[in-house]
Parts: structure tokens; C-alpha cells; sequence
């Protein structure tokens, strides 16, 4: 007697070519609905539910793909899954990985670790980059920003070291909240700690996400706090710099 195995499905918000930010290269980038964070600075309030996402399977996932396939593989690219929060989703997110290596298309993940647990290893396994969001080194600044824990972050941090998956850790700069001296240096001593960290991005606050939260009726937390000024941005890159760490 057969049985008929379902497909694996997920909620997806959207999809987008990217050069430069997204991981090496020309990128198609995957946005999955849902999220369990709520970043005060979040620029994509638009896909913290996964109700608000399209249900597609990994076959329509990867037919997209493959309509680019040879574009972004001579452009030293490859497929980038962000969000939301793609390891709320971990089953689909490991497929679609799945299938993307089988195809020898270069993989990232871009995820707040929140949720690190969740990556099994055989997801990591087929991940050639880690593009891990660390959103404050302080404990209780951490919580007031993203209303999640810090310490998830930082174990699979670390497990990612353990496992040898290469990260680019994005650190998104904003003033009066994760521009503190102490908290930059903690953080920089941290990943001086691990062997697998080949570049931290510092990412200047923007307010692009500003008419998102205008258009979805609810007031964006951090309308008028500044951008940071050239002075700030590249004082923190060297402190991250000041502890060997690449820093951009």
C-alpha cells in the first residue's frame, strides 16, 4: 500500500534579487512570514505574522529560484532565506536549503538565533553562511529593544563555532540604545572568541520601514530617534576592529 507524502510548506511574505547585503553577491532573497521578536527598529513590521504570509511549497519556492539560477550563480551569489524569522519555520527552511545545495547554489541564513535552537544540524549543514543579527550585547537592553532573551543568540553563537559555520554578524547601530562603549567592547570580546566570525556589518538605524507602520495603523516606537552621524558609525567599526575583528 503507498502513501502519498505531503509537501513541505511554508508562509512566505515575498521574494527579491539583493547585491551586497544579503550575503555574497547577486542573492534571490526569501522574506518567510513570522517572527517572534519585535524589534523596536524592525524595518519589515510586515511579516511578524505568519497568518499575513502566502502558503507555498518548496517546489513553487524552488521553480522561482530556478528562473535565476544561472543569473546569480555567475554573479557569485546565491539564496538568502530572512524575514521574519525563517527558523520559525525550520522544516521549510531546510528543505528549501536542501534543494538549493543539491542544485550547488551558495546558501545563507539570516536569523536573530532567537531560535537558534531550532536549526538542526543537518539545516546547518547545508548553510554556507549564518548571517547572524546580535541586536545588543546588554542583557536588559536587549529585552527593552526586542522583547526576546540574549542568551539564545549567544549559545548558538557559539554552536555555530563549534560546527564551523562561517557568520557575518549584522549589528544595527542605534543611537541611545546600542551605541553604549561597554556593551560594543562586550560584544567585540565575544566574538574575538570565536573562530568563525569573518566580518561584522555595522548598520546605521534607518527609518525606511517608517510608511509600513503608518499603512498597518500602528505608531513606529523609534520615529524620532536620529540616524547616526559618520562619527558614531565608525567609532563603533573600531571597536569592533580594536578586537581584530573585520568590522564594515
Amino acid at each position: 500500500m503507498s502513501t502519498t507524502v505531503e509537501p513541505v510548506t511554508g508562509r512566505v511574505h515575498s521574494w527579491d534579487l539583493s547585491t551586497g547585503v544579503d550575503g555574497p553577491g547577486t542573492r534571490f532573497v526569501l522574506f518567510v512570514s513570522g517572527c517572534p521578536l519585535r524589534c523596536l527598529y524592525c524595518a519589515n513590521p510586515d511579516t511578524w505574522h505568519m497568518r499575513d504570509g502566502k502558503q507555498k511549497t518548496v517546489d513553487e519556492v524552488m521553480a522561482e529560484i530556478e528562473k535565476y539560477r544561472a543569473f546569480i550563480t555567475t554573479a557569485g551569489g546565491g539564496v538568502t532565506l530572512t524575514g521574519g524569522e525563517a527558523l520559525l519555520q525550520p522544516a521549510f527552511t531546510a528543505e528549501i536549503f536542501r534543494r538549493c545545495k543539491e542544485l550547488g547554489l551558495h546558501t545563507a541564513l539570516d536569523t536573530s538565533g532567537f531560535l537558534g535552537a531550532r536549526a538542526t544540524d543537518e539545516l546547518l549543514a547545508d548553510t554556507d553562511l549564518v548571517l547572524l543579527d546580535i541586536k545588543s550585547f546588554d542583557i536588559r537592553t536587549y529585552r527593552k529593544l526586542t522583547g526576546g532573551d540574549l542568551a539564545p543568540t549567544l549559545n548558538f553563537a557559539t554552536r555555530l563555532d563549534r560546527l564551523a559555520v562561517p557568520v557575518w554578524i549584522r549589528y544595527v547601530l542605534v543611537p541611545g540604545w546600542t551605541d553604549d562603549p561597554a556593551a560594543v567592547d562586550g560584544l567585540g570580546a565575544f566574538l574575538a572568541g570565536l573562530s568563525n566570525v569573518d566580518r561584522v556589518d555595522v548598520l546605521p538605524f534607518h527609518k525606511l520601514g517608517a510608511h509600513k507602520y503608518e499603512g498597518l495603523g500602528i505608531p513606529f516606537p523609534l520615529r524620532d530617534t536620529p540616524t547616526p552621524d559618520t562619527q558614531l558609525t565608525e567609532r563603533v567599526r573600531e571597536q569592533f576592529r580594536g578586537h581584530g575583528l573585520r568590522a564594515l
